[in-house]
């Protein structure tokens, strides 16, 4: 462990009609326990990352699992030296991970999972395998995977319609798909195969997972989190990666050298333009 603070993520798919009722309790103990983070809520389950101190990260998990649709969550857990967050915010949301289709229940099905060392094992051989990356555009500029495919997609949103255009032939070949944790490969293998995709399978525990487990070989670069570090690399550290204040964009050490980057102000990728949409979400 290098630092006090317990940052842990995790997510499940499940049916949840009492979505409602969660919300004051969950967001009651985050606040008796000084939890900082976010945690959604929505009728197709439960995603989220909350950071504090080891006894009261543990408490949090004991309080989790004594609804019994909430045990044995997978989590990701990394420590820092500060609180990622600024507070404890529980949402209501109509999907954990939006992508605006109403349809698809992941916990009813969705893709096989691969465990990272038998990804990595496929790597190694250079079994035929077209690994798909399931992330956003600014995620991919700061690292992916060998020969990872791009689907150029700026949100998860555009994900559906992106895959319209993988060829054909795809659809019985062998797909690897990941992310960063491994929630939105979770959804998108079931949006895949509705679509005919049938060899489908989803990196269990996503990148992080694939760090934690077996390292950084096969990958190029850091990986993006949706937290304050913003960017960590294969040993799990956080690394230089700032983010542009005016449009929210990853920057690398070599773009915040660049004369365009201004803190506060603009950076190389929205310096000129006038109507700045900053980045968010999954």
């Amino acid at each position: 462990m290098t630092g006090k603070i317990v940052n842990i993520a995790g997510y499940r798919f499940v049916d949840l009609p009492d979505r409602d009722a969660l919300k004051n309790p969950l967001e009651s103990v985050c606040l008796d326990l000084g939890l900082k983070g976010t945690i959604l809520l929505s009728n197709e389950g439960i995603n989220f990352f909350v950071a504090g101190l080891q006894a009261n990260v543990d408490a949090f998990i004991a309080y989790l699992e004594r609804d019994e649709r909430f045990t044995d969550i997978p989590l990701k857990v990394s420590y820092t030296t500060y609180q990622p967050f600024n507070r404890v915010n529980v949402r209501k949301k109509k999907e954990i991970i939006s992508v605006g289709l109403d349809h698809i229940r992941p916990h009813e099905n969705t893709g096989e999972e691969i465990e990272p060392q038998a990804f990595k094992a496929m790597l190694d051989a250079g079994q035929p395998v077209h690994v798909l990356d399931t992330r956003n555009d600014y995620e991919l500029r700061i690292g992916t995977f060998d020969n990872a495919i791009d689907l150029d997609i700026r949100t998860f949103r555009a994900f559906p319609k992106a895959i319209e255009a993988l060829p054909e032939s795809m659809k019985d070949e062998p797909i690897v798909m990941f992310c960063t944790g491994g929630i939105r490969c979770e959804k998108a293998s079931a949006i895949m195969m509705e679509a005919g995709f049938t060899n489908v399978k989803q990196l269990k525990g996503g990148v992080l997972g694939y760090f934690e487990q077996v390292g950084g070989e096969h990958w190029n670069g850091d990986c993006f989190v949706f937290d304050q570090r913003v960017a960590v690399n294969p040993s799990l550290e956080e690394t230089e990666i700032v983010v542009c204040f005016a449009c929210r964009e990853p920057l690398s050490s070599e773009e915040q050298a660049s004369e365009d980057y201004v803190i506060g102000d603009s950076c190389p990728y929205c310096i000129g333009r006038t109507n700045v949409t900053p980045i968010s979400g999954q």
